[in-house]
């Protein structure tokens, strides 16, 4: 097992590289800090789970709310303070969600989600909407099951998991109130729910205009990508996709699920079964970032049968998974070349997509 007291300066270190704000490593030190007199108070010198979850128990009343399904976003971010700990320890990583809530369904339930993804499927929802909702569900039959199941769904109950998402921005409400939607017709259709439960499910209505995507200039671009160090394997990777994301418009989940099947060198073509809309597109692969992925692949790319070109470089080596962003990556790299990053604009991956696409509107598309 590994020491706690060199445990904390080790991921303290590693979310720093990975480009979390000042702001969020106060809030994770104070964390640590109350953690590690908790483990002293203990006498206890190595991490254990099972002890800091003891730590988060008794901060919040952690397994109470959990069973009754009334966990708010600050328990459960006292919840990730130990899973991170634990899965640095043992893996040397950092994972990007950290859930329970999944496994508290039964299996009747278990088996009316799966139904439920048939639907969707069945429907030719998207593969991105079908995860997206069959999680969602997920979480809202697990909250419904803490308070006597699918037949004694009422307003009161829809009321009291609204009330759960208090706290989270509107965007993400919108999604989780149209993913609840969606199942409840499924769930009224077969008989599972009584029909007037779709009556009472609120609408979610911004309160603000929708913001104009956020568009990096030009030359802003061309400065991250000039701030990466290529002279290191992860910098090599992180080049090739920005790369391609900024040059092709390509969205981050279809960079980071690129096969090399799907790369024909002849013809400098892509060929990408796309995540959101499982339509099948072919981009030409420009030269400069064709030559950004050949250098990653001969001189960057760790040893791994994993069929994805770009990979996780830290333990455990392997693909990336759907919940890996990399907003992190952009935000860095945006940070070492001194590119403004605020809360007020938009910064993710995504952004370079509608960076791309406001530059050939205008046309000043330069990429080789």
């Amino acid at each position: 097992m590994v020491v706690l007291s060199d445990l904390v300066p080790s991921l303290d270190a590693e979310l720093q590289r990975l480009g979390y704000k000042d702001s969020t490593m106060v809030w994770y030190r104070g964390c640590w800090r109350r953690l590690q007199r908790y483990f002293a108070g203990r006498g206890v010198v190595e991490f254990s789970l099972d002890v800091a979850m003891s730590w988060v128990d008794e901060t919040c009343g952690f397994f109470v709310k959990e069973r009754a399904g009334s966990l708010k976003e600050n328990d459960v971010y006292l919840f990730r303070v130990a899973s991170m700990l634990d899965s640095y320890a043992v893996h040397g990583a950092v994972l990007r969600r950290y859930t329970r809530s999944v496994d508290r369904l039964t299996a009747d339930e278990a088996r009316v989600l799966a139904r439920f993804t048939a639907s969707l499927r069945a429907a030719g929802q998207a593969p991105s909407i079908v995860r997206t909702y069959t999680t969602l569900a997920g979480e809202f039959v697990a909250f419904v099951g803490t308070r006597g199941g699918l037949p004694r769904l009422d307003a009161r109950v829809l009321d009291a998991f609204v009330a759960t998402l208090a706290g989270y921005q509107y965007k993400t409400v919108e999604q989780k109130m149209c993913a609840v939607r969606s199942f409840l017709r499924f769930a009224s259709a077969g008989g599972l729910v009584e029909p007037a439960i779709l009556d009472v499910v609120p609408s979610v209505r911004s309160s603000r205009q929708a913001r104009v995507p956020a568009v990096w200039a030009p030359g802003e671009v061309a400065r991250i990508l000039a701030a990466i160090d290529r002279g290191n394997p992860c910098g090599k990777r992180d080049y090739a996709m920005i790369l391609l994301i900024a040059a092709l418009g390509l969205r981050s989940i279809d960079v980071k699920r690129l096969r090399f099947a799907d790369i024909d060198w002849r013809a400098n073509r892509l060929t990408v079964v796309q995540a959101k809309t499982g339509q099948r597109v072919e981009l030409p692969l420009l030269k400069d970032a064709g030559w950004a992925v050949i250098d990653y692949i001969r001189h960057g790319r760790p040893a791994c049968d994993a069929p994805e070109v770009f990979i996780r470089h830290t333990a455990p080596i392997g693909s990336f998974s759907d919940q890996d962003h990399l907003h992190q990556i952009l935000v860095k790299y945006a940070r070492i070349a001194h590119v403004p990053v605020s809360e007020q604009r938009r910064h993710g991956m995504h952004s370079l997509r509608h960076t791309l696409a406001t530059t050939l509107r205008q046309g000043g598309f330069k990429w080789s």
